[in-house]
């Protein structure tokens, strides 16, 4: 043992060489190695699929290759009027059926380029850009991930800021997007006009390019001049600045500018030479994925290379599929999909995650075993974060043991040094400290001990309380976007615990589990059935559904919810004020006195029924905090007295009282705390 634990020190270069220390395959391998010996991994858990090899962009087969339609996101901030631009250009009316008036979901779609029928007379329909992708991302804050997500998939973004409004928090968060995305080199603010080079054949995207959407230049209020100056100053250099970033003044209500925006994108995707192959098996990525009744599991995805046909095998992630329909935006059947095309796919045996790469293959055996594979890495790497941990607490309880045994010894060792009359500490060549310093010590440290333990108490000794929610949505990434907008609400003594989160209307199963763990189910851009809800009511306790389609509504419904469970503000309203003028002491029967403050209203009214506290001196000190016992007008007991009358007053339970002492008579009530 000594020598293998030497050997993973000096050849492996291990540090934890205990006995009971978790190896992984990379370090077997190696220690394997060292005994002349070969560590076999398992072939068959290895294979995958992966993406066809790219080809060169300088060679004669990619120059070839015809031009794919350019990705196109539209971004900005919420409310600046991105859904209504794109349903100007694609002539619908998504804007006006959202709920609450802004996007929640990542749509796809594609519009024909005006420009590309004046291309045909100079130029071959193979080399126009005929097309344009347009991805319409949400603005909410809540949707951070989405947007991320639709950005590094595009070729163009379009950033949409509303001439009225100039550049706000999410114009900012796209603008440092496209930097971090354009790999811009240090202290540089836009990419060259020399870097936008073409990708093609599947290769890595070209820099990602910015053009710059003023929206709303037809309203009254609006200043593009100073929506371009505040761009300038976060160091977006448009054009007309001497800049690379076009800038398009459009209305999305009236259409103005459109035409000159479509010929923008088509021009930049033209000189960024945007090529794909448009056969072999599909490449792409998934946008969205939701569940349908009577069409199973769908999935929104981007093809970027090669055909995506009916009958095709798919993986993305751990899900796999094989085609059996392919819409299109407007919900018809499509025989094919070409790069560029964003289209909807059914036939998924399990959901996947948005974000996921899609990979096609022609076998469905591949298919199938490369997504098991992939679920067995993803147990696999579960199980060595656990054994990371418990490596851990194993390392962590082997230091406790061995601080324990130190410690031991060393009170051995002091033991025997003060039985042998000695008066320093052979450990610590300090002077041993004498039984009453220690009780002393000792003392002190059990006072402090239990003044913590009080203020502890004062501020509750009952954990962070918790709500459990389970959340479900519509489509996979709107649950990404609720759980994490909702599972940071609250503070450190009450906040959220998501227990679980799916795509879907709930079902039995979910109704039931969340009874179980005490939880309340959240239902975003879904309706579920009445009969659910009646018995999800009837549960005992019942399981309560709230049902929204607005993020931000549903964040205030959850923080109002995890404010409710934080316990109330005690406040106090005072009543009114008495000073003590004399001191009657009263025989109240034999041998038994009691001293009566004969009082003034100063202020208010003083109430029996309430609480009364007794301020004494310059400091106006708290004396004495309780209840009347007696209050009295001449000889008559009395319920209250107002301001400018005299009465007496007894406590309950104290006879101290002075004169110029003040009566404050009060009341507490309890005030709901929010976050």
């Amino acid at each position: 043992m000594r020598s293998l634990q030497s050997t993973m020190v000096q050849s492996v270069g291990l540090t934890d060489t205990r006995p009971d220390a978790m190896l992984q395959f990379e370090q077997a391998e190696l220690l394997a190695l060292e005994y002349n010996l070969e560590a076999v991994a398992n072939d068959a858990a290895a294979f995958d699929i992966y993406p066809r090899p790219a080809l060169d962009p300088d060679s004669a087969d990619s120059a070839q290759l015809p031009l794919r339609p350019p990705i196109v996101t539209v971004m900005g901030h919420v409310d600046h009027g991105k859904t209504t631009l794109l349903d100007t250009l694609r002539k619908t009316s998504v804007a006006q059926g959202e709920a609450g008036g802004i996007t929640q979901h990542i749509g796809a779609f594609s519009v024909p380029v005006g420009a590309a029928a004046a291309n045909e007379g100079g130029a071959s329909s193979r080399d126009a850009v005929k097309t344009v992708t347009f991805l319409d991302t949400p603005g909410h804050a809540a949707f951070t991930a989405m947007r991320s997500r639709g950005a590094s998939v595009t070729d163009i973004i379009v950033l949409v800021v509303a001439a009225d409004d100039g550049v706000m928090p999410q114009t900012e968060e796209v603008i440092e997007l496209w930097k971090d995305l354009a790999e811009l080199p240090e202290g540089s603010s836009t990419p060259s006009q020399s870097q936008r080079k073409g990708s093609r054949g599947g290769q890595a995207h070209s820099p990602l390019q910015l053009v710059v959407a003023l929206n709303k230049v037809d309203k009254p209020d609006a200043d593009p001049g100073r929506v371009k100056r505040d761009l300038l100053a976060r160091g977006v250099e448009l054009e007309e600045f001497a800049g690379d970033v076009p800038c398009v003044e459009v209305s999305g209500k009236t259409g103005a500018g459109l035409d000159l925006l479509e010929e923008t994108l088509a021009t930049l995707a033209e000189l960024a030479e945007l090529r794909a192959e448009r056969t072999g098996p599909a490449e792409g990525y998934v946008l969205e994925s939701r569940v349908e009744k009577g069409r199973g599991n769908l999935a929104t995805v981007l093809v970027k290379r090669g055909a995506l046909k009916p009958g095709d095998c798919l993986i993305a992630g751990t899900s796999w599929c094989k085609v059996r329909q392919i819409f299109d935006g407007a919900g018809k059947v499509v025989r094919i999909a070409f790069p560029g095309d964003p289209v909807l796919v059914a036939g998924w045996r399990e959901l996947p995650t948005a974000g996921d790469e899609l990979l096609g293959s022609t076998s469905e055996a591949d298919v199938k075993r490369a997504a098991e594979n992939r679920k067995e890495a993803q147990a696999r790497r579960a199980l060595l974060k656990d054994a990371e941990n418990i490596n851990e607490s194993r390392r962590l309880k082997a230091e406790d043991d061995e601080r324990a045994k130190q410690e031991a010894y060393g009170d051995r060792v002091r033991r025997r040094a003060q039985r042998a009359g000695q008066e320093i500490d052979p450990l610590t060549g300090q002077p041993f400290v004498s039984p009453q310093q220690l009780l002393s010590n000792a003392s002190r440290s059990t006072a402090g001990t239990a003044a913590k333990e009080e203020e502890a108490e004062g501020g509750g000794t009952e954990g962070r309380k918790e709500l459990r929610l389970l959340v479900k949505a519509d489509v996979s990434g709107t649950v990404e976007a609720v759980v994490g907008a909702i599972q940071g609400l609250g503070n450190n003594e009450a906040g959220v615990r998501i227990i679980a989160s799916g795509v879907g209307e709930p079902s039995e199963g979910d109704v039931s589990r969340a009874q179980a763990s005490e939880a309340s189910i959240i239902c975003f851009n879904l309706s579920p059935s009445s009969s659910l809800i009646k018995s999800a009511a009837r549960l005992t306790p019942p399981v309560g559904i709230h049902v929204d389609t607005v993020i931000y509504r549903l964040m205030d419904h959850v923080s109002a919810q995890v404010a409710a469970l934080l316990p109330p503000r005690i406040e106090t309203r005072v009543l009114g004020e008495a000073s003590v003028a004399q001191i009657f002491t009263i025989n109240v029967r034999a041998r038994v006195f009691r001293n009566i403050a004969g009082c003034r209203v100063t202020n208010g009214v003083v109430n029996r029924g309430a609480r009364v506290r007794i301020l004494r001196g310059k400091e106006r000190s708290i004396i004495f905090d309780g209840k009347l016992d007696t209050l009295k007008h001449v000889k008559k007991d009395v319920e209250e007295m107002r301001k400018g009358t005299e009465c007496g007053m007894a406590f309950d339970g104290f006879e101290n009282i002075m004169v110029d002492d003040v009566i404050q008579c009060y009341n507490t009530f309890e005030v709901p705390r929010t976050l």
